[in-house]
């Protein structure tokens, strides 16, 4: 491991494992929980090379590393045999919309499972291929068996979902699947006439089913933090895990199999109302147009419940399936429209590669490497998208498997529907030729970064004498300046994190100080950083020990890797609630690379504004 002596020294001087309790990490600091504090040694630790300052108060004894922190904190609880509780724990108690958690659950629940879904999925397709052509008959042994792949990933697909569910959901496992095993047993499955505690059961299916295990394993979640909590810990061991299985089968009958029947019944009358009022055309043309756009925002997985729901209920999807390989096509075609107009060497060879990836059905390359920073190709695929969707949608091509990109259009012929392929292909092909003429016609604008980089300069950044260039940083909050040295916090003050200024707020917007590349946003919302096409590295520090809060008062809506523009919003703080909370409101910006840099000198004037230049690096 990259850190492991460095981690070593710091586990000594702490007073080793044993004198550990937690440790978490902000952005530029460990933080540990001890069980006796005297017996670290803060002088030694301030002396180990790689630990910028020690500091030691109410909150927390703080060991500062620097931006890395998180690299160094990643092997520390390795070595220590913890949990990474600082990303996972901070996450689960940041506040979120009831809806979106619901979806963020169901998209990142589905993708581990999609692996296994698009093998069954392209086998089916290819096995329809092959008994179509007479290559392998469907009642030969060979076909029965490789189609037996396909039957048992959607027949045991509970299990799947239990596995890949239990972890965020706080239970076991091993006792989500064996839940699930349950469930899809001949004992259980699709049985009529059983009771339970003299109750009766209605007959349900559970095979091929998802909503139902996902809500069994969320209630087992909370049973299991709810036993741990209860159940004396010498009897955990041997009795939480019956106590979890007794309790959670019944309930998951009683309860959650109707409920999960219900809401997969009610998912397929709402598109079949919407198909009977308006057409599925609509739905078919909307998802084909704006697939990229929910990529980029992480849903790009929302749809394979939904679609899982389609195949169970009719034996096809009318609908998001189809959409999807006409997106990705479009995708395919836009960035070829753009390979066929660009005309430097490395613009081609990027674009060449993206089209290539997303007619292969991966398009996270193009959106994130050429869509975002572009911007048109995102107008090309809603023409292009939207034009194979409609199309798609007015024929009414149904996808026969849970399969998606150019492998499974074989698929699209099963029960010997070969209208339906002939369709289908003349989607996909509409979809990619739109696109591509679009593409081609919007033509590639000058790269938003060039401007960028020019957007900062004036008169001022070149001085006459030495021709010594600057960069200029706005103030990203308007309030009163503070000189570091008197910022109520050591590693800071000190100038030990680089140098920079404190601003005291009297606004509640946090804007961007500088173009470029946000490279860091904590959990907890109270740090970003940004790093300029110079190279200059930004810290945006908002208030003083505002980790403890987990994320309260903030609304960050900036991420990682995202690219933003002197004077972009990043965060809305509540700092009039920070300040009933006990905490100092001082926003804090620094060039944490100070080193690279001739000098960086803060502004002189008392009270900031917007505009106003706040701190200026000498390159």
């Amino acid at each position: 491991m990259k850190y492991q002596p460095f981690n070593e020294e710091i586990i000594r001087l702490v007073g080793g494992k044993e004198n550990i309790q937690a440790v978490v990490h902000c952005m530029t600091r460990l933080r540990f929980t001890l069980n006796d504090r005297s017996k670290a040694d803060t002088e030694g630790l301030k002396a180990l090379d790689g630990v910028i300052d020690v500091v030691s108060n109410n909150v927390a004894y703080q060991v500062i590393i620097g931006t890395h922190v998180s690299e160094v904190h990643a092997e520390l609880i390795s070595m220590l045999g913890l949990s990474p509780s600082s990303d996972e724990e901070l996450e689960v108690k940041e506040k979120k919309n009831p809806l979106k958690a619901a979806m963020d659950l169901l998209s990142e629940t589905m993708t581990p499972v999609i692996e296994p879904i698009i093998a069954s999925g392209l086998l089916a397709g290819f096995l329809s291929l092959f008994s179509i052509t007479g290559l392998i008959s469907a009642d030969s042994p060979t076909y029965q068996l490789l189609d037996s792949i396909r039957s048992a990933v959607f027949f045991f697909l509970p299990i799947l979902i239990a596995m890949s569910c239990a972890k965020r959901l706080k239970a076991s496992p091993y006792l989500a699947v064996a839940l699930a095993a349950t469930l899809v047993s001949n004992s259980i499955n699709d049985v009529a006439g059983l009771s339970i505690f003299g109750i009766q059961l209605p007959q349900m299916v559970y095979a091929n089913s998802f909503i139902p295990i996902i809500l069994a394993v969320w209630f087992m979640g909370q049973l299991t933090v709810l036993l741990k909590k209860y159940v004396p810990k010498f009897l955990q061991y041997f009795l939480n895990p019956l106590l979890i299985m007794v309790i959670c089968l019944p309930v998951t009958l009683l309860v959650f199999g109707p409920i999960g029947i219900w809401i997969g019944d009610g998912i397929g009358w709402f598109f079949e109302v919407l198909h009977n009022t308006f057409g599925s055309w609509i739905v078919v043309m909307l998802y084909a147009a704006f697939q990229p756009f929910l990529i980029m925002l992480g849903a790009g997985n929302f749809m394979m419940p939904l679609a899982l729901n389609f195949v169970n209920k009719m034996g096809y999807d009318p609908i998001f399936l189809a959409a999807a390989t006409i997106s990705d096509l479009a995708v395919s075609g836009a960035m070829l429209g753009y390979f066929l107009r660009a005309k430097d060497s490395k613009q081609k060879q990027l674009f060449g590669t993206v089209s290539f990836s997303a007619l292969m059905g991966v398009t996270e390359p193009a959106i994130y490497g050429a869509f975002i920073k572009y911007r048109r190709p995102f107008i090309a695929v809603m023409i292009g998208g939207g034009m194979g969707g409609l199309f798609a949608g007015l024929m009414n091509v149904k996808t026969y498997s849970i399969v998606w990109g150019l492998m499974g259009l074989p698929s699209y012929a099963d029960n010997q529907d070969f209208s339906n392929l002939i369709f289908m292909i003349i989607s996909v092909v509409v979809g990619f030729v739109a696109a591509g003429v679009a593409a081609y016609i919007l033509g590639i604008p000058q790269e938003e970064k060039d401007v960028e980089a020019k957007e900062p300069v004036n008169e001022t950044e070149q001085a006459s004498a030495g021709n010594v260039k600057k960069v200029p940083l706005a103030s990203v909050v308007e309030g009163k300046l503070v000189p570091l040295a008197e910022i109520n916090d050591q590693a800071f003050s000190t100038g030990a994190l680089g140098k920079g200024l404190g601003i005291i707020p009297s606004d509640s917007q946090i804007i961007a100080p500088v173009a470029g590349e946000v490279s860091a946003v904590f959990p907890t919302k109270h740090a970003i950083g940004i790093k300029t096409e110079q190279g200059v590295e930004v810290l945006i520090h908002i208030g003083i020990d505002t980790v403890e809060l987990d994320g309260k008062h903030f609304d960050t809506i900036v991420e990682q890797g995202d690219q933003v523009k002197q004077g972009q919003l990043l965060s809305t703080v509540d700092f009039e609630g920070i300040k009933k909370d006990g905490y100092d409101p001082t926003v804090i910006v620094v060039i944490t690379n100070t080193m690279d840099y001739l000098d960086v000198i803060p502004a002189a004037q008392e009270n900031l504004f917007a505009e106003d230049e706040c701190l200026t690096v000498i390159l």
